[in-house]
């Protein structure tokens, strides 16, 4: 089952993180870039101390303990979400904002 979402992941391009349970640590925002039998290549950037660096990896398929993916991601604060003006009425998103001071 793993190895046919990661069959998938690898094929859509999105970037994961991953978390190799033989060594306790995370790869984050990496990229899929191949599998061949029960080795799964990972390619991702580090910044530390002023200077990044691209690596690429390749992990057992039993060291992957977890993989997860970003679905999507909201700003933070007091921002206006983009809307269609073709948007029925009854599923737009009203602005608490606005609600709360009808001035």
């Amino acid at each position: 089952m793993l190895h046919r979402k990661i069959y998938q992941l690898c094929c859509d391009g999105r970037e994961v993180c991953v978390f190799l349970r033989d060594q306790q640590r995370w790869i984050e925002q990496a990229r899929i870039i191949d599998i061949e039998g029960d080795l799964v290549t990972l390619r991702y950037e580090t910044d530390e101390e002023d200077e990044v660096s691209s690596w690429e990896e390749m992990i057992r398929l039993e060291s992957i303990g977890s993989i997860t993916q970003k679905l999507a991601s909201v700003p933070r604060g007091n921002v206006e979400p983009l809307m269609t003006e073709d948007c029925p009425e009854s599923e737009r998103i009203r602005n608490r904002f606005t609600d709360l001071n009808p001035d």
